[in-house]
């Protein structure tokens, strides 16, 4: 088990602590006291609207008494199906202000899901843009809402944006009757003028935020979070960056709903007195605008938007010298994109490399980060500060030697609360060791090297059995990554009544080239040079798009339900 005692080279570097002091108050608390020290300085912006800290704590507790005003009480639970907007950041501090729990959810789930994130947590409320309202008319025929809020896109704007806006993209926003249950943000902020919130001072372990499982690997689950975990996370983000991140500026289009998002992109940018530049609608050609724009100092992103940003020409001779930071999480980044991307940045000025983190929605998001003075090919980096890994053999709490392939276990103060009324997963997951800590276990296999540094290479359930042996995807994938056509692989196991599983590809390719049976023939020949014959695809399947999740990665399992119908269907 390492953490700092693996690393005794990253000692020298004066601005790295491997143990913090965290704040004893709530999310909110601790912005607010950012908010004193930097009250002029801009603490989020949208759409070319720049809101400064002072204003942000006022519409806070604006928004905290409109919910005080709606009924809302300490630990009730609101659900917030929004994308990056103002809104969404005012409602999810006000709930904090005031004791009450903010459910986060992507406002681009189907009917069925946005109803089954309401059960599962058992909220009755719900925050949503006016655009969506058909769509939760929908849900209510799966489940009962007490409480609707519309806002319209442009509400947080300011009055002249807010006026434009609606001129030109938000004429038929609501070309609808609404039913009694409905209220919308400005009469909600009204009402909030009846009634001034005061500060519950929520405790730093009390349920503050739940955000859901991606549902790749099972049934998706809430996500319990407290206050600490969320501020030990901004506070470690903030050390490991290694430098100051106050009246930087950081793009945040990862979603609120996405622990990446949230966590490091809108609160510790908070926390920091930085600036949160909030992206409400995702695509290439405008990231590539806001960041010509807007010259931020950081992004994150999972590593399907800097493929993305490879193949297209929007940033063609853009100058990236402002990039402090460049953070990939959320899915794992192949060795070969890695390359691709460093490279992408060094010709375009940048003076930095991308860094790897690795986490999961059960501590927020990252808990290990490729330090920014050492980097090693293939690996995650090493533990956040008070941050403790250890691999061990899977379903157990045995630990197993360096280098050797284990499960991902992890302990330190942003691990989850636990899963939202799901104790027999808990009991699996977080686990008391011998040293009378309690453990996430990841479901994620890697190793450990002797200096500390981390490993992932997959989900121990993604991995395929094939004739009796293991093969790892990731592995795979990284190979024909490397292969000159391909932009990009997805690698599943195929049920196979001898093998048990085969093993089959998915490929993009890079523009230029066209699929064909030559060029299949090429790439499986290509393989046969560089992978076990056991572990060869006995298939490529070329793709326009690989298919993704509603945060960007790339979603097997879809590849492997198309497969089982298939096989279903001969």
């Amino acid at each position: 088990m390492l953490n700092e005692q693996g690393a005794p080279w990253l000692s020298s570097y004066g601005e790295v602590n491997f143990h913090l002091t965290y704040p004893e108050t709530s999310m909110a608390d601790a912005v607010f006291e950012t908010a004193k020290k930097y009250p002029n300085q801009t603490a989020i912006s949208c759409m070319g609207t720049k809101i400064p800290y002072s204003r942000f704590t006022k519409e806070v507790v604006k928004t905290a008494s409109a919910f005080k005003a709606m009924g809302i009480n300490a630990g009730d639970k609101v659900t917030i199906c929004m994308p990056n907007l103002p809104q969404t950041v005012y409602a999810l501090y006000a709930l904090n202000y005031i004791g009450a729990i903010a459910s986060m959810i992507h406002p681009l789930s189907a009917e069925g899901e946005i109803a089954y994130y309401l059960k599962e947590v058992d909220s009755h409320i719900i925050l949503t843009l006016d655009t969506f309202y058909k769509k939760m008319q929908k849900v209510e025929a799966f489940t009962k809402i007490d409480k609707i809020i519309l806002t319209g896109a442009a509400e947080g704007l300011g009055f002249l944006k807010k006026t434009l806006y609606k001129m030109t993209k938000g004429k038929n926003d609501r070309d609808y009757t609404v039913g009694d249950n409905v209220i919308f943000w400005d009469t909600f902020m009204k009402n909030g003028k009846k009634q001034k919130a005061e500060p519950y001072h929520l405790d730093k372990n009390q349920l503050a935020v739940i955000l859901f499982s991606g549902g790749t690997t099972g049934v998706t689950k809430g996500i319990m979070l407290s206050s600490l975990n969320f501020n030990a996370l901004a506070y470690q983000t903030i050390n490991m960056c290694a430098k100051p991140i106050a009246r930087k500026k950081m793009l945040a289009a990862m979603p609120c709903f996405h622990g990446f998002g949230l966590g490091v992109c809108v609160h510790t940018m908070l926390i920091a007195g930085g600036e949160s530049i909030l992206v409400p609608k995702f695509n290439v050609k405008d990231y590539a605008l806001l960041i010509k724009q807007h010259k931020p100092n950081y992004i994150a992103g999972v590593p399907t938007l800097y493929e993305a940003l490879t193949r297209s020409n929007y940033l063609d001779g853009v100058d990236l010298s402002c990039l402090m930071g460049v953070f990939s999480g959320g899915d794992s980044l192949s060795i070969e994109l890695k390359k691709k991307f460093d490279k992408f940045l060094a010709d375009h000025g940048a003076t930095i490399r991308v860094r790897e983190g690795y986490g999961t929605t059960e501590c927020v998001t990252a808990s290990c980060l490729t330090p920014y003075c050492k980097e090693k090919e293939g690996s995650i980096g090493l533990p956040y500060p008070d941050t403790y890994y250890k691999i061990c053999k899977h379903g157990t709490t045995e630990e197993v030697p360096y280098g050797e392939d284990g499960e991902i276990c992890l302990t330190g103060p942003t691990v989850m609360l636990g899963y939202y009324n799901r104790e027999q997963e808990n009991a699996i997951t977080l686990i008391k060791h011998e040293d009378g800590k309690i453990w996430l276990h990841t479901g994620d296999l890697g190793y450990m090297d002797e200096e500390g540094f981390i490993y992932f290479k997959q989900r121990i359930k993604r991995m395929i059995i094939t004739s009796g042996y293991n093969v790892y995807p990731s592995q795979i994938e990284n190979v024909i990554d490397a292969h000159e056509a391909v932009q990009m692989s997805c690698v599943i196991g195929v049920k196979d009544k001898l093998k048990m599983e085969r093993v089959k590809a998915f490929i993009t390719l890079k523009p230029g080239y066209t699929a064909s049976p030559k060029l299949k023939t090429e790439i499986l020949n290509y393989c046969r040079k560089h992978v076990a014959k056991y572990a060869l695809p006995y298939d490529i399947e070329f793709r326009d798009e690989l298919p993704k999740t509603l945060v960007g990665k790339i979603a097997y399992t879809v590849l492997e339900k198309e497969e089982a119908e298939k096989a279903k269907n001969k």
